[in-house]
């Protein structure tokens, strides 16, 4: 009977060596080669350049850690209950990871580059093309009574900062693309439509700035959570310094109030 092979450019071991993307392990990617790059290597089986490198990481800066957000709140407690699990605290506030918090960064890149792929060749080649390809797709989600991902923030209501820095970095390295060149375009047109103005936020801008690297789509919340899973060991870290956790329960815990029962309307029979 012939053996099965399971083919991989990605790890493998023999006696003696490691082998990794086609390189030995330890000799020409420890001490060589950034974390950053190497995770960008491994999803995209190529080596980046610079300037990718430096777009890809300044992405998982920018989602590391946001404060208090409910994956650091939920990785703190979920710690405190059961502090000899760390993969259980970090697995928790992964999960997490969903419409609201860090799964932005590939709505917003999905979301981009179905408008590109619907408006097809040739793309605009100024801001007043892309203005009006932004005013067109705003005009169709708002008839469509959806919202645009990306666009707003619950703290950053007067411009998220990572927006602006992501834009100017992209473009220092040749790599401002048609995502981000869209993305910048729905930000300048958007009150037109809306009669308000919001800010292009930083989840947002990151999955533009993925999506013009050449990422994969079906990537891009899971970058997003690489970088958050960084944040969250530094919140554990923290956690471990400065317990805050004890008092979240606590404070939930002891000021409870009790109230009479509501059942839900319709029920499981409804």
């Amino acid at each position: 009977m012939t053996e099965r092979e399971y083919p991989t450019a990605l790890g493998a071991s023999s006696l003696k060596t490691i082998t990794l993307l086609g390189h030995d392990l330890a000799e020409d990617v420890m001490g060589q080669v950034g974390f950053g790059e190497l995770a960008f290597w491994l999803a995209t089986q190529r080596r980046p350049a610079p300037g990718e490198i430096r777009v890809f990481e300044a992405v998982l800066a920018a989602l590391a850690d946001h404060g208090f957000t409910p994956t650091a709140i939920v990785t703190r407690l979920t710690y405190l209950s059961a502090p000899d699990s760390v993969q259980g605290a970090l697995a928790a506030g992964l999960l997490g990871g969903g419409s609201r918090f860090l799964g932005v960064t590939e709505d917003c890149g999905r979301f981009l580059d179905d408008v590109l792929r619907a408006h097809g060749e040739p793309l605009p080649a100024d801001d007043a093309g892309w203005d009006a390809l932004a005013l067109e797709t705003v005009r169709a989600r708002r008839e469509e009574r959806k919202l645009i991902p990306g666009l707003g923030h619950h703290v950053h209501k007067d411009g998220d900062p990572r927006t602006p820095r992501m834009f100017r970095i992209a473009e220092e390295e040749g790599l401002y693309g048609p995502h981000l060149s869209l993305f910048a375009a729905i930000g300048r047109v958007h009150p037109q439509v809306l009669g308000r103005t919001l800010p292009l936020n930083g989840a947002g801008v990151c999955g533009a700035a993925l999506a013009d690297l050449g990422l994969p789509l079906e990537l891009l919340r899971a970058f997003a959570l690489l970088a958050r899973t960084a944040g969250l060991i530094g919140q554990l870290a923290e956690e471990l310094r400065s317990p805050v956790a004890n008092d979240i329960f606590l404070s939930v815990d002891l000021n409870n109030r009790s109230i009479p029962p509501e059942p839900a309307s319709g029920g499981l029979h409804g």
